[in-house]
């Protein structure tokens, strides 16, 4: 897998992680008063589950985020070593812009050949097709009205 597939493939990590992240933490957050003219909010609707599952669903809780948040920076660290791999541009800019222009006049000529093959092969097809029509014309043209 080359560098770039690599980045894009981290980058979607990265998103995937922080989307997941953040969704947790929201759905793990206790409700909050927004005024004083608002009313309490109301009680998670979970059931109460007994004492010891309760202590370890909350000591759950609160190692998630800092569990995911742990792999989010790995994550992060593993973009950046990946950035780090990134060959450096070699030459001036003068030098970068006399490539593409090269590598743009090669791909305008490998795309003028695949032009060139693509109209000879539609030629070849038609004839192809006006060959076929003939022979099914006199196939049907021998066979003996009823």
């Amino acid at each position: 897998m080359d560098i770039i597939s690599q980045l894009q493939e981290q980058a979607n990590t990265i998103a995937s992680l922080a989307f997941n992240t953040f969704g947790t933490l929201q759905r793990d957050a206790p409700p909050v008063r927004l005024s004083p003219n608002y009313p309490e909010p109301p009680a998670p609707a979970a059931a109460n589950p007994p004492a010891e599952n309760a202590a370890a669903a909350a000591t759950e809780i609160a190692e998630q985020p800092k569990v995911m948040s742990a792999a989010l920076v790995k994550a992060a660290k593993q973009f950046d070593a990946l950035v780090a791999a990134l060959p450096v541009s070699e030459g001036a800019e003068e030098d970068q812009l006399k490539r593409i222009a090269e590598l743009q006049a090669e791909n305008d000529a490998v795309g003028q050949e695949l032009q060139d093959q693509l109209d000879a092969a539609e030629e070849e097809l038609k004839q192809v097709q006006d060959l076929f029509n003939q022979a099914a014309d006199n196939c049907l043209n021998l066979k003996k009205p009823d």
